[in-house]
């Protein structure tokens, strides 16, 4: 039989509790926080590997990727081959104001030119200077931590060898 009051007097024990213990207060402009070692901070961007394809903003849900580029032609190499055209990145900003740090432009892009940086202290007075663009988004190229090394996997054992000789009864 359930005893009224029993959900009550369970709450206010955990209450009593944490009210007899001393909080711990981080002293964070001195001391730095101890980050897991891939969190999310900001969006950083490897030029060279940009493409231009779109399929970042494209896939953005919040649309805070801006991308302009052109497209320049190179000259043929031989007698029958033809220019071919590539594009170049003319501007990649990302507005981190709008910005949900979802990571699906990271996962969009084929190219590897997006990556999850741990740093986090961009704070901006104004929010019109949260906008930053490529030239800001490479300089946290350097704080992105080198990949995970590839899980080997399962060990994979050999079947056994078969009976020669027909089905057995």
């Amino acid at each position: 039989m359930a005893v009224p009051g029993k959900g009550l007097i369970e709450g206010l024990k955990v209450t009593a509790k944490t009210l007899s213990r001393r909080s711990v207060t981080e002293q964070y402009p001195d001391v730095q926080p101890e980050l897991p070692p891939r969190s999310r901070g900001v969006i950083a961007l490897m030029e060279e590997n940009c493409t231009s394809c779109m399929l970042c903003a494209r896939e953005c849900p919040s649309w805070c990727i801006y991308i302009d580029s052109h497209t320049e032609t190179a000259p043929s190499v031989g007698e029958q081959a033809r220019e071919r055209s590539r594009n170049v990145l003319d501007r990649f900003a990302i507005d981190f104001s709008l910005c949900m740090y979802c990571g699906i432009c990271i996962e969009a892009c084929p190219f590897d030119a997006l990556f999850w940086s741990p740093e986090f202290e961009y704070a901006e007075t104004d929010l019109r200077n949260l906008t930053h663009e490529k030239d800001r988004l490479r300089e946290w190229m350097w704080t992105v931590p080198a990949p995970q090394p590839i899980d080997p996997g399962p060990v994979v054992v050999p079947d056994p060898p078969a009976i020669e000789g027909g089905s057995e009864q």
